[in-house]
């Protein structure tokens, strides 16, 4: 069975899910790429990422246990192909052959009605979750293809969107479904190079961007109400599951999701 690169790239890694994801990665003893818009978002992933390793250091002592891998902050726009360019070559030369990237940057268009939803809304919505992870993909893709040894693993953030809509979500709810569509192309288009691709569907991990679930949020049948949430940490452990993965197996659809969350009969 062959062992995979323990070099990631994580998109989206100065919040939410990509930290606890580049956390968990580089507790496990990868190296990982932090990319995202905001550097000093970034740069507080990497310290972090190093409080941990230096803690988990102390408490090893002389045991021989794994140190923390390190951290390489490359501050990306995912929609900018230019910067995703750069993103891989900063890896390439920094870190050597790439095992993984969790295609992660996204975001949330307004929960305003369709009809009042801007082309300029729509547009911003599709251009980070849909075409960022496309190039980041390709990206990655064109990595693992020209190395060697080849191969890699793709992980895409698909959404419990990229199976049943919310109310007034038709941007967000149609790039996550365009995302399974992605992340089954990957998977067909890299077998012959050694590139697994899945996609883990997350449910209502408490994060900055699903605060308003604490609060209440819109139903199917219109009423509002408060939504159970899950800490974003077991989404990271599942992440981080997937990723260790043997290149010849592949979980190629997770769902994670807070248990008592309105998934099962939604809409």
């Amino acid at each position: 069975m062959s062992e995979i690169q323990k070099v990631a790239v994580v998109t989206g890694a100065g919040s939410g899910v990509g930290r606890a994801v580049a956390l968990a990665l580089t507790g496990a003893g990868w190296s990982v790429a932090l990319a995202g818009r905001r550097q000093e978002a970034l740069e507080e992933t990497a310290r972090l990422a190093a409080a941990q390793s230096a803690g988990d250091a102390g408490a090893a002592g002389d045991s021989g246990a794994l140190p923390g891998g390190r951290t390489l902050v490359v501050p990306a726009d995912v929609t900018r192909p230019e910067d995703v360019d750069r993103l891989f070559a900063s890896v390439r030369s920094g870190f050597g052959p790439l095992g993984l990237l969790f295609n992660n940057a996204g975001m949330f268009g307004p929960p305003v009605p369709l009809e009042d939803l801007t082309y300029e809304q729509w547009r911003s919505v599709v251009d980070v979750n849909l075409t960022g992870a496309f190039l980041c993909a390709q990206g990655a893709f064109r990595a693992m293809k020209e190395q060697e040894p080849q191969g890699g693993r793709i992980i895409n953030n698909g959404s419990i969107s990229a199976h049943v809509p919310r109310p007034n979500s038709v941007a967000y709810t149609s790039t996550k479904h365009a995302i399974t569509g992605l992340t089954k192309s990957l998977s067909l288009d890299g077998r012959a190079y050694r590139i697994a691709c899945g996609q883990i569907d997350i449910g209502n991990a408490a994060t900055e961007m699903t605060a308003r679930m604490t609060t209440g949020v819109q139903q199917a049948d219109g009423t509002t109400a408060v939504e159970p949430v899950m800490d974003v940490t077991d989404v990271a452990r599942t992440v981080l599951h997937m990723a260790g993965l043997p290149l010849e197996a592949n979980v190629q659809f997770a769902t994670v999701m807070a248990t008592a969350m309105p998934y099962i009969g939604r809409g």
